[in-house]
Formats: structure tokens, sequence, C-alpha cells
């Protein structure tokens, strides 16, 4: 049995009767994008907490809130292309966010090809969205977590946040809070990012990878 099937058995199947709105709705496929980022406030706009802004602006674009709540994660639900996507914030901090995807994907029976991480990517240049499938992880100890968690097949949207200048250290770079000038900057990146996300349901993951792994 594969490790997606080994994962499926843990949980019984969601039920349209349970009371969080959990069911499948009928002839509706489920997806997931989780953006990846720490909990609490002193992280909230922070460059490490790229994903997080991501589904939290494609959460608030539709009227959805993070209301739900399940395997130390809180999620929104949205429609899109006849399909319901689930927006995951994992609660387990950044190095551990496969724990709370490797919940959510056994309960919900949702596999590593409807599975789309949006996360921070220093190896980019700051403001670049790409796309991509599986993969190594650069480094990115929520990407490995997660690929440890369900396999390395999950889609993925990279949001380029750069290296620092001068001599501010890496980790000092991506935990520090966005200044209301570099967060104007970055908006629109997040939008863009979950366009990208969005596509891979819409589209497939071909056509959002040629779309916009196109250099800005």
């Amino acid at each position: 049995m594969s490790r997606m099937g080994r994962l499926f058995e843990k949980f019984r199947p969601a039920r349209p009767s349970e009371p969080d709105g959990v069911g499948i709705e009928a002839g509706l496929e489920r997806w997931m994008a989780v953006g990846l980022g720490n909990p609490g406030e002193q992280y909230r706009r922070s460059r490490h907490n790229a994903g997080f802004m991501t589904v939290e602006r494609m959460a608030a674009a539709r009227n959805a809130d993070f209301s739900r709540r399940k395997f130390n994660g809180e999620y929104a639900e949205i429609r899109e292309n006849g399909a319901i996507l689930m927006l995951v914030r994992p609660e387990t901090f950044y190095n551990r966010s496969g724990d709370c995807v490797a919940g959510i994907a056994g309960f919900f029976r949702i596999p590593p090809e409807r599975t789309i991480v949006i996360h921070d990517e220093m190896d980019l240049p700051a403001g670049q969205i790409r796309v991509k499938r599986g993969g190594g992880d650069a480094g990115n100890r929520g990407v490995r977590s997660i690929a440890g968690a369900i396999g390395k097949e999950f889609n993925r949207v990279r949001i380029g946040i750069g290296h620092p200048e001068g001599p501010e250290g890496d980790i000092d770079y991506v935990l520090r809070p966005l200044s209301r000038a570099e967060m104007a900057q970055f908006e629109p990146i997040f939008d863009r990012a979950g366009e990208a996300a969005l596509a891979v349901i819409r589209d497939g993951l071909e056509r959002a990878m040629n779309h916009f792994n196109q250099r800005a």
C-alpha cells in the first residue's frame, strides 16, 4: 500500500451530516491550498509568512473566513472551477507543517496532486512567482516536513523573497515584519501567488507553469 493509501486508512471518510461542514458535496473534488507560516502576531507580517498572507487574501476576496479547525490547523473553504478548495493555515509552526497537512489530507482523502503548498523562496528574486510539482526543498524545512509526511508529489507556488542586502542575517530577514512600504510592494505579489494556485485547479499544472513561470 502506498504512503498516501496508508495515511487515508487512518481516517474515516467525511460525511455530509457532520456539523463542521466536512462532508464532500456530490460531484465536487476537494483540494487544499496550504499557506506556510508561523502563528502569532510577531510573525504575521514577516516574509516567512508569505504563504499565510496569500491564503488570507484569497479567503478575504471571497468573503470566507478561517473559522474551522482540524489537525492543528485553521481553514476556510471556497469554490473554484467546480471544486471545493480548502485554504489552510497550519498552526504547528513552519518547520512542522507536515503534521497538519498529513492530518487534513488523510481525513479528507486529498492526494498530493490536489495539494498546493504556497511558500516563500529565498533563492528566487523578490516578487517572482514559480509553480512546480515536487523537487527538492532547497533547505525549506516547511516543504521538507510536508514531503516527509505525504511524499514529494504535491504542487508548489513559490514566492520569491530574495536574500537580504547588507549585514542582516537570513533568519532576521525572513522573520522581521515587513514595513508598510514593503507590504505595499508584496500585496500584489501575494495576489498573483493566489491566482497561480487557482490556475493549477482551473487550468492544470502545465498551463499554470507556462503562464506564471515567465520572468517578470
